[in-house]
């Protein structure tokens, strides 16, 4: 029986052309030696098709939902200023500059948006881990470069919506007249 050489090559290089190129690396520098290399050519292009459809529509969702909540999100801040409009004016009349009276609700909106990122990335951390303690192979694939990005990139999107809608608000009811109040 002739001897054989099973390797597993990692995710980045499970596509058609990157085992192509693998296998004629390996045939040109051992081909004395190498009687036959056989992968699943079917099966791997067939894989890299899915992949691309499933992550295109795994886009297409994720942005739509980030939309819808950055909505709702948007909304909920709005509506929260609404029951300070009567403070802001009053602020105002007494003769408050805008960036005075600003400044302590967009200071609270950059909390109120640290306290909700901290609070999913907590939820997301924890989803995570369950996740991987159902499915071990999971942590073979994760890459904490990129979980961190996304971390990062969450903390920034938490501040930025709950900053701007806060901040957009504060505005709009200083610009307002007393009387379009009611």
């Amino acid at each position: 029986m002739p001897e054989s050489i099973d390797f597993y090559a990692r995710a980045e290089y499970v596509n058609p052309d990157s085992l192509a190129q693998i296998s004629s690396s390996i045939l040109n520098k051992y081909g004395n030696q190498i009687t036959d290399l056989q992968y699943p050519r079917v099966l791997v292009s067939s894989l890299s098709e899915k992949t691309k459809i499933f992550g295109l529509a795994f886009i297409i969702v994720s942005v739509v939902l980030c939309v819808i909540v950055i909505f709702s999100i948007d909304n909920t801040i709005r509506l929260a200023m609404f029951s300070n409009r009567f403070l802001i004016k009053t602020m105002q009349m007494v003769g408050a500059t805008r960036n005075f009276i600003a400044k302590p609700m967009d200071l609270r909106a950059v909390i109120n948006g640290l306290i909700s990122a901290a609070i999913a990335i907590t939820l997301l951390f924890g989803l995570i881990t369950w996740l991987e303690s159902l499915v071990p192979q999971l942590k073979s694939i994760r890459d904490i470069q990129l979980i961190l990005i996304l971390f990062g990139g969450m903390i920034l999107l938490g501040i930025t919506i709950s900053l701007l809608s806060t901040h957009r608000s504060v505005i709009k009811y200083l610009k307002m007249k007393l009387d379009d109040l009611y």
